[in-house]
């Protein structure tokens, strides 16, 4: 009976350019998601759609 199983990242088709990606992508994502969450609260999300309430395009 096998207990332990692994497998390498080049057994799985995972080269370096991958892992690069990945890393990237693993730093990059939450930083930008911070950023994002903090201008897309409802207060502000709500006092912008009132700055202007007849341009709004359900008005026209």
């Amino acid at each position: 009976m096998i207990k332990c199983f692994a497998l390498t990242l080049n057994e799985i088709g995972i080269g370096k350019l991958e892992l690069i990606v990945v890393g990237i992508v693993s730093l990059v994502f939450p930083i930008l998601f911070v950023i994002a969450s903090r201008n897309l609260d409802a207060k502000g999300v709500f006092d912008w759609m009132m700055e202007k309430p007849n341009d709004w395009i359900g008005r026209k």
